[in-house]
């Protein structure tokens, strides 16, 4: 006697099934996640720009975190140059948006195992704190940055407003410079704020005409 078979075609596990979605769910959320602290390193969290006697500056809190590869560096005597732009522009239809003001600095955190102290330079001035994380602090207080205007500013004319703050790689060692261009833990920088502004109107003066 022959006995034939039939394959029996079993069901989809709906629990089973259920269990691949929430999987894939989590594996989504903590590449988001990942993604989103590596983008943080830096975070712009305010910015203001003010009218002056000389013209206009800004203010603005940025917050900022080294990475342990970045600390280690830090400790063995490399020097940290960051960057911090700001940009107003011009908007054009016709052509690219013209930049008609600009304020760029630079800033350098280094550390003297000597004295066990954190030292941030601006310029001519610096400053020393016994902890990296005051030294952070206050290198993320950008407070009356002055705005250079390459034209003249009119305060009823709406300007694009860019502002960025980023570690300058072109600045460290070369053969850190090497090592940079294959590890993106050397890759620290904000995103791009943008924004829509007005300038801000002058006060007058004491004894000053309107």
């Amino acid at each position: 006697m022959t006995v034939s078979s039939i394959p029996c075609c079993t069901k989809p596990n709906p629990i089973a099934r259920l269990s691949r979605v929430v999987a894939a769910l989590l594996l989504a959320v903590g590449l988001l996640l990942a993604a989103t602290v590596h983008a943080e390193d830096i975070r712009i969290k305010s910015v203001a720009l003010d009218a002056v006697d000389e013209g206009y500056q800004f203010n603005a809190d940025v917050e900022i975190a080294l990475n342990p590869m970045l600390e280690r560096a830090l400790e063995k005597g490399i020097v940290l140059y960051f960057v911090t732009e700001l940009n107003l522009l011009s908007p054009r239809w016709y052509w690219l948006d013209e930049k008609v003001a600009r304020s760029k600095q630079r800033e350098a955190l280094s550390y003297y195992a000597l004295t066990r102290q954190y030292r941030l330079s601006r310029g001519s001035l610096s400053q020393n704190f016994s902890t990296l994380k005051e030294a952070l602090q206050v290198l993320g207080r950008l407070r009356n940055r002055p705005i250079v205007a390459n034209s003249e500013l009119k305060q009823d004319a709406e300007y694009i407003a860019e502002l960025r703050v980023w570690l300058d790689l072109s600045r460290l060692p070369k053969p850190f410079q090497v090592e940079a261009l294959s590890s993106r833990e050397w890759n620290l920088s904000s995103d791009t704020l943008q924004w829509n502004v007005r300038l801000p109107s002058h006060k007058l003066q004491h004894g000053s005409r309107p």
